[in-house]
């Protein structure tokens, strides 16, 4: 297994404080893993196996105890009196009622909780109410490319990054004997059982009475197609709904934007809000959303040419977020910065470029930094091997050497 380093140490950190730790992310992108590997750690660490209790609830052994009240019995039955308990739930939005268990577990003496969940409504509604500033939230991506070439054993880095764009970096993928149509097989696996498992179990939960429910599958697949076209541009929630009414269904932009929210609940798409550099504000229009995979954004388009462009801006948006930065996508008067990265109060900005080599593409990527009157980073991430260095302060930086941690 590779080890997940940095979702490890998030865990690890958090190990024995107060707050309910909260695993979520799509299907498939290694939470149980991280679990498994994090009770390996805690075993490794003088913690006995009576102290570890742990339900994966799709399992179908497991089934009886999605009733909240069979599993608050089931978990009380195995605290350790006088000891730490550590206590996993896995998947556990199908129990109906589990924010109640959480809750219970939390107010108790010498009980560490741990849950994941496929679902951003996971941390909505009553959970939020009974548990407002006692969690905290581990958003797990599919592996970072870092994660990628290591699995692969390492070696030709430009080969190996061929087959990430393509084939995307779900960790099972990255590990298998690969062929493409046993990397599309298992692909339409995960893309089914989230649209159609994820979405029905939604729908099934008592939800906010002001909240649209998504019933039509069909509908939900067409938005998704579409969006994974519409890669790292501007979302248009009218445009789609006059795009899928141009194509003979009729359908109105607030359904469109409940299925938009659907999807990105299930973490098949993440959104990135635009930013005033200037104004120092969040703007309500033209955000984008990036794909969480794009072996997964191939399979929903697999007669489409990309723009090699497109697809590393997508790289880079999810490998900030896993660095643990906010990610917004800038505007600086009437230029466009492709994202403004903050953390602990500090903001870097980025652009991206797949080649810098041809002097009108150099000067339209760098033009924006140079727009930028504060001295916070500003970096230009390219494939290309000739142009890196520096740039009156503005750094160019080959993105495979970025994204292997060496720059």
């Amino acid at each position: 297994m590779i080890e997940r380093k940095e979702y490890l140490k998030k865990l690890i950190a958090w190990k024995d404080e107060q707050v309910i730790k909260v695993v979520t992310g799509i299907r498939r992108s290694g939470k149980s893993t991280l679990l498994d590997l994090y009770k390996q750690y805690l075993k490794g660490h003088g913690v006995g196996g009576e102290q570890i209790v742990s339900v994966n609830f799709e399992e179908l052994e497991n089934e009886v105890l999605q009733d909240y009240r069979a599993l608050y019995a089931y978990l009380t039955e195995r605290l350790c009196r006088g000891k730490m308990t550590y206590i996993f739930l896995d998947e556990v939005q199908k129990v109906e009622g589990f924010e109640r268990v959480v809750d219970s577990l939390y107010i108790k003496e010498n009980v560490d909780v741990y849950i994941t969940g496929s679902n951003s409504w996971l941390l909505s509604g009553e959970l939020v109410t009974l548990l407002s500033g006692r969690y905290v939230e581990i958003n797990m991506l599919p592996f970072s490319f870092s994660e990628f070439y290591e699995s692969r054993g390492g070696g030709d880095e430009d080969r190996l990054f061929a087959e990430y764009l393509s084939d995307g970096a779900f960790p099972y993928i990255a590990t298998m004997d690969r062929t493409k149509e046993k990397v599309d097989m298992y692909l339409e696996g995960i893309y089914n059982t989230v649209i159609v498992k994820d979405v029905e179990e939604r729908r099934s939960r008592k939800e906010d009475p002001n909240r649209r429910k998504v019933t039509d599958i069909a509908l939900l697949k067409n938005i998704s197609k579409f969006l994974a076209n519409c890669v790292g541009s501007p979302i248009s929630v009218k445009k789609i709904a006059d795009y899928i009414t141009s194509s003979g269904r009729k359908v109105s932009p607030n359904t469109v934007d409940d299925y938009i929210e659907a999807l990105t609940e299930a973490y098949i798409f993440y959104r990135a809000e635009r930013y005033d550099v200037e104004g120092k504000q969040l703007l309500k229009q033209n955000g984008k959303l990036y794909i969480v995979d794009l072996g997964l954004r191939r399979y929903l388009l697999p007669k489409c040419n990309y723009d090699l462009g497109y697809s590393l801006e997508n790289i880079v948006f999810l490998e900030l977020v896993r660095r643990g930065y906010r990610v917004n996508i800038g505007k600086a008067g009437n230029a466009e910065i492709d994202f403004v990265a903050g953390k602990d109060d500090i903001l870097e900005y980025y652009q991206v470029s797949a080649s810098l080599i041809e002097q009108t593409t150099f000067e339209r990527e760098i033009a924006p930094l140079r727009k930028i009157g504060d001295n916070y980073p500003k970096k230009i991430l390219t494939l290309d091997r000739f142009t890196p260095g520096n740039y009156e302060g503005i750094e160019v930086i080959n993105a495979i050497d970025w994204l292997l941690g060496r720059i």
